[in-house]
């Protein structure tokens, strides 16, 4: 078996976090759903530092446990120990961010899923293929749990492993508070001091906050606590969280003052929402300790993941990744409020993106104009296009079999039922919200683009097309340019990836071999990052080695570039694809009428039936796979 470098045993649920801040949880209109839970979040921030993380835990056998399955798996988390329970649900919380130091939640977890673990269902295997298991103090306050996280520790040791204990004390969870203040974090308790000094005393390191150790030591003086803690546990290293102030590590005696153990100071940035932030300091931690850096490094590592996370929205999906973590310890804090700072941001963002494609073939009908023009000429009416384009769907599903590189670009005028279709297969899915032909660009998905946004699946692409040349009068090119910033922020913030069609053939100027190149440089000044480009073929390979070098400069994180079509003959489109391939920033092509334009005249003429409208799509379209295939050889 696969040998991990960390699992961690218990809570797991969804998170429903308040969208609105400042306000009471009963006055919450709108909900973002989250992977959450101590556990689950302290893998995900293992697995986005570079770990291999696993979790043992159980959800339930239904959307919202197939939800948080999937989430780990895409964040590179081991699911060998993630059961599925049939009978009980997916725990849930629900929380809210009141202001800085309040943040009601409520907790759901009678009957549920992780919180019916037990010995018995543990697999020995993988719990003696890790070097480190984490366990946390919710699920001691159970005897069945307890006994369940006991096993666990005992077969991790029988592996070599290293034992860490993160307090995570939630008092309303050992039943000591009602269940509406979730957000108490400290209430004493001498049978939880027992319960927690039984644990310490098995492990190598404990990780916890000034109430958690208080709670684990049994005295309100957090110092105290540590030295009562060192009587139990000798040989455990104890790491004490201390909010802003930073954290500090104790190998051995326990000093007068946390400030005279090994300490870091914390990161000066603005608090905005705590929850999380300990998880995320876990995992820091771990990355470093598990590496066996210095403890003032893992100290380092540990504060910088609170700081970013306890700057966002969210839990595990504010974990930073590898390549965030090191560039903010290189740059330091530029702006207060991390989630404000647009190069972090950006790095976070393209560093925890949904799927691989590293190549990608789409076939691009998103068309409306186009169709509607060609209906309204034909006996079968504009009624008729919503048909014609299940049948290029069809030719599309055909092709798609044993494929994982093919996609889609489709409106939600006349495919929606494509649409929702695509969603259950593993198709990339592009969807278009710019008013066809406008110039300047106007969104056919009206003005408020966050809010209808909000609206589509996050798993859909928004693929905007613009009519835009380097060298349109100023006027144009500030308006359309302010339009995509616009477009773009709302992607951001609803967590949908953009792709920018450029399209400048359509003006009166000339186009020219670096007319594509210059274009992209005038988009990128603006402070447009688009996930990935849809751009024509420049005409030489000239001509895509100076865009290859705009995109590598201005943003090396670029999911890459698509070629589109512009209705060219079959052979002429072949040929492009073939330059194309010859480029590695190309991951495929976006290709529409070139496919199915000669099947929608047919078919709406009358001379074309169904089948040969798919027979002769599917064609084209492998024709064109093949060509770029071809030319691309073994490479990626």
């Amino acid at each position: 078996m696969d040998r991990l470098d960390v699992l961690t045993v218990g809570r797991i649920g969804v998170d429903l976090y308040g969208e609105q801040w400042g306000g009471r949880l009963e006055d919450v209109a709108s909900f973002a759903k989250y992977l959450g839970g101590c556990p689950a979040n302290i893998a995900v921030g293992c697995a986005r530092l570079g770990l291999r993380s696993g979790l043992v835990s159980a959800v339930g056998d239904e959307p919202m446990g197939h939800f948080l399955r999937e989430e780990l798996i895409r964040n590179g988390v081991d699911v060998r120990g993630l059961q599925v329970d049939p009978e009980r649900p997916t725990a849930l919380v629900i929380l809210g961010i009141r202001d800085r130091d309040t943040f009601p939640l409520v907790f759901f977890r009678e009957n549920c899923a992780d919180g019916a673990l037990t010995a018995e269902r543990l697999d020995p295997a993988l719990l003696g293929a890790t070097r480190c298991l984490v366990v946390t103090g919710t699920h001691f306050s159970r005897p069945h749990l307890a006994a369940m996280q006991q096993h666990a520790m005992a077969l991790a040791r029988t592996g070599g492993a290293r034992l860490a204990f993160d307090i995570d004390y939630r008092p309303v969870l050992w039943g000591l508070t009602p269940r509406a203040l979730g957000e108490i974090r400290y209430v004493p308790s001498a049978e939880v001091t027992a319960r927690l000094q039984a644990v310490v005393r098995q492990v190598d390191l404990v990780v916890g906050t000034e109430e958690e150790f208080r709670i684990a030591g049994g005295s309100e003086d957090v110092m105290e606590s540590l030295r009562r803690l060192r009587t139990c546990a000798p040989q455990a290293l104890f790491v004490l969280k201390l909010g802003a102030r930073g954290a500090a590590a104790f190998p051995g005696a326990i000093p007068e003052r946390p400030e005279d153990g090994i300490y870091h100071p914390g990161f000066p940035i603005e608090v905005y929402n705590v929850l999380g932030a300990g998880d995320a300091f876990m995992a820091g931690f771990l990355s470093g300790w598990l590496r066996d850096l210095p403890l003032q490094e893992c100290l380092r590592r540990a504060n910088a993941c609170g700081a970013i996370v306890v700057s966002r929205h969210g839990c595990a999906p504010a974990m930073p990744t590898a390549p965030e973590l090191d560039f903010f310890l290189e740059r330091g804090v530029r702006v207060r409020a991390l989630r404000h700072d647009a190069e972090l941001e950006h790095l976070h963002r393209v560093t925890t993106r949904r799927g691989h494609w590293p190549r990608l073939f789409a076939l691009a009908f998103d068309h409306r104009s186009q169709l509607q023009e060609l209906a309204a000429t034909s006996d079968r009416g504009p009624e008729a296009i919503a048909a014609f384009k299940r049948l290029i769907y069809r030719a599309l599903l055909e092709v798609a079999e044993r494929r994982e590189d093919v996609g889609l670009l489709v409106d939600d005028r006349f495919g929606e039922d494509i649409l929702a279709d695509a969603a259950a297969r593993p198709l990339w899915v592009g969807r278009p919200v710019e008013e066809p032909g406008s110039l300047p660009l106007r969104f056919a998905i009206g003005r408020d683009l966050g809010s209808q946004l909000r609206r589509w699946p996050v798993t859909q692409c928004v693929k905007c097309l613009v009519l835009y040349h380097p060298d349109d009068p100023e006027p144009l090119r500030r308006s359309q340019e302010e339009a995509l910033l616009t477009l773009q922020e709302a992607c951001f913030a609803t967590d949908h990836e953009l792709l920018l069609e450029v399209v400048a053939s359509r003006s009166n100027l000339p186009v020219g071999a670096d007319t594509l190149a210059r274009a992209l440089t005038q988009l990128y000044d603006c402070g447009l990052r688009p996930d990935w480009w849809k751009l024509p073929d420049p005409g030489s390979d000239e001509g895509w080695e100076a865009v290859a070098a705009v995109v590598k400069a201005r943003d090396p994180w670029c999911r890459g570039v698509l070629l589109l079509g512009l209705d060219a003959p079959l052979a002429e489109a072949e040929a492009a694809v073939v330059r194309a391939a010859r480029h590695p920033l190309v991951k495929g092509f976006a290709i529409g009428r070139t496919i199915w334009g000669e099947a929608a005249r047919g078919w709406f003429a009358g001379t074309m039936g169904d089948e040969e409208v798919v027979a002769l799509v599917a064609g084209r379209y492998r024709r064109l796979m093949a060509a770029f295939e071809r030319a691309r050889g073994g490479g990626p």
